[in-house]
């Protein structure tokens, strides 16, 4: 029978038909434009990748108890750990399923999977993840890592992402001058040491020059970053003090792979100054400090102002 001629009853349930289908489409649309969490379909995909080739080293509950993790050297990561895991951007966990651990400098025993796994397979993997975060995997609680490292090579893979970042490791830990004289210093290696005789001693190559370091009492050779004129004095030791964090001068380094920064004096930002655009100072300038000053003045602390205080 023509569609025209078809009585209104019997044009209904198609007509809710597509109306429903529409609804369904229109859904799933909104879900993936809004960065919603996946819908329960990829999450368990995830789960079934997961059992299929990660279960047997991290356990079949993610908790890194796995029968074939419990030969390695270095214990297989607890995904349920929300504290460790919930930091992590979606593209560092994805670089750490496909490239393998050493892609982070972590062991080369987490191999990478992307010669099995297509990336959105590896998308399910992490989705699935997220559910096993206790505490709860919160969005918001994720760092700000940029998807290109920036910044020299060292010469050991030292990622602040996954120290000061991942597990918390609080900046004076290391840098235990910051508050008690004028500079923060860099950890001896003793004091690298002091964890990593036990945590990862084996079955990590970045932490094995480490141990080659200390063997030969040798220091780091670590390429500078943050530099000052000789001629500035900057004791951290009152900055500290009046509260400023670390992050206020040197930047996110939490959220850091290899530390970098854009500091100091800069011919393009004098040549702005020059034709009137101006603009913020630089991080690390002399413009720079005595804004902060001002606006710490301005909420009641005594920084100083005069010359003497930093050119002495």
């Amino acid at each position: 029978m023509p569609l025209s001629c078809q009585s209104p009853t019997r044009r209904a349930p198609a007509r809710l038909f597509l109306a429903a289908a529409m609804a369904t489409a229109l859904g799933a649309l909104l879900t993936a434009s809004s960065g919603s969490p996946p819908i329960r379909h990829e999450v368990e995909r995830g789960r079934q990748i997961y059992l299929q080739h990660c279960a047997s080293c991290h356990g079949p509950e993610g908790r890194g108890d796995g029968d074939a993790g419990a030969a390695l050297p270095v214990r297989p990561a607890d995904l349920t750990d929300g504290r460790v895991m919930n930091p992590l951007p979606d593209h560092v966990l994805a670089r750490i399923i496909g490239e393998g651990g050493q892609a982070v400098g972590l062991s080369p025993l987490m191999p990478g999977w992307k010669a099995f796994l297509a990336d959105r397979q590896i998308a399910q993997v992490i989705a699935y993840l997220r559910t096993l975060a206790r505490p709860p995997f919160r969005p918001e609680e994720v760092l700000p890592v940029p998807g290109r490292r920036e910044g020299p090579e060292q010469p050991i893979f030292f990622s602040h992402l996954i120290h000061a970042g991942s597990f918390r490791i609080d900046c004076q830990y290391c840098h235990s001058g910051a508050r008690r004289g004028v500079a923060a210093g860099i950890p001896s290696v003793a004091t690298c040491m002091g964890c990593h005789k036990i945590v990862a001693a084996r079955g990590n190559p970045e932490v094995e020059k480490l141990h080659g370091y200390w063997q030969r009492k040798e220091p780091i050779p670590w390429v500078r970053i943050f530099r000052l004129p000789e001629f500035v004095h900057f004791p951290h030791k009152p900055h500290v003090r009046a509260g400023l964090r670390c992050q206020d001068c040197h930047g996110p380094v939490e959220a850091m792979e290899r530390v970098h920064a854009e500091t100091g004096p800069s011919v393009l930002q004098d040549l702005r100054g020059l034709v009137g655009l101006g603009g913020p100072p630089r991080p690390l300038t002399m413009g720079w400090c005595i804004e902060c000053h001002r606006e710490m003045n301005a909420a009641g602390a005594r920084a100083p102002l005069d010359c003497m205080a930093c050119h002495r």
